[in-house]
């Protein structure tokens, strides 16, 4: 018994370890490979500045917009049953399984100069193609599904109990809904938002087909690749890697820590 018990600890240890090399292999190569003077440099080059003003900017602008709407459609996902809830929330996660360049065509389509929402708000002088708006729209569509999910995670967690308790003493569906249920859903909220914000300032595909100019970091990155190899895009790269290593860290260690003996 003790042979197989060892076996199957020696199997599944083995696999988790070549999982882990994987995953871990090229983000360690890039740290290694990367010219740390040239990474010096690139941070004090102002088309990368620009770049990361445009890509944080326009991120955030996303996320916002997402909270605006993401947040009620989760709270009903989570707690209403209503005839077509399942297909909904499979429309929240159709864009993680749409390759995200048919996402890009799909957007150009209805916000581009003749899709029916572009000529609407091109009437009002907003575009969406090469702008800020279009890179807005593109991120938000592809980034939306972890905000979403996230919150209507944290709102299936939260006690419907307290709430009619508040709504007994006299508090409205608005006070219960802010002063009881999101402070108990905060956490996931904002786990989700900052998903949604980092997956956004990751975005490559969709945006370069809506919304090419002004260039955001990993537009940048592969023109970069394309124009001069493989030297003139790794510190950009390496920029992209770490934005992601501190949002792992807030994720895991402030926003929700978990277990302390973990």
């Amino acid at each position: 018994m003790k042979r197989y018990q060892r076996s199957f600890r020696f199997v599944f240890g083995a696999a988790a370890l070549g999982l882990m090399i994987f995953l871990l292999a090229p983000l360690l190569q890039t740290v290694v490979s990367t010219n740390w003077l040239d990474f010096y440099f690139a941070l004090q080059d102002e088309q990368l500045l620009r770049s990361i003003r445009v890509t944080f900017g326009a991120a955030l602008l996303a996320t916002i917009l997402g909270l605006i709407g993401g947040v009620p459609l989760a709270f009903l996902l989570a707690r209403r049953v209503f005839r077509g809830r399942r297909l909904v929330q499979a429309f929240v996660n159709l864009p993680v399984i749409i390759p995200h360049t048919a996402a890009g065509v799909s957007l150009l389509l209805v916000f581009g100069r003749y899709g029916w929402l572009g000529r609407g708000f091109g009437a009002l002088g907003i575009t969406f193609t090469d702008s800020i708006a279009g890179i807005t729209v593109a991120m938000a569509f592809v980034s939306l599904p972890y905000l979403v999910n996230a919150a209507r995670e944290a709102f299936a967690m939260t006690s419907e109990e307290l709430e009619l308790a508040a709504t007994v003493d006299g508090a409205s569906a608005w006070q219960a809904f802010w002063l009881v249920t999101l402070p108990q859903a905060w956490r996931g909220i904002l786990s989700g938002a900052v998903m949604m914000w980092a997956r956004g300032v990751s975005e490559f595909g969709a945006i370069v087909i809506l919304a090419y100019h002004p260039k955001v970091v990993p537009v940048l990155v592969y023109e970069r690749f394309e124009s001069f190899g493989l030297s003139a895009a790794l510190p950009v790269a390496l920029f992209l890697l770490i934005i992601a290593l501190v949002v792992f860290g807030l994720l895991n260690f402030v926003i929700l820590p978990g277990d302390k003996k973990q």
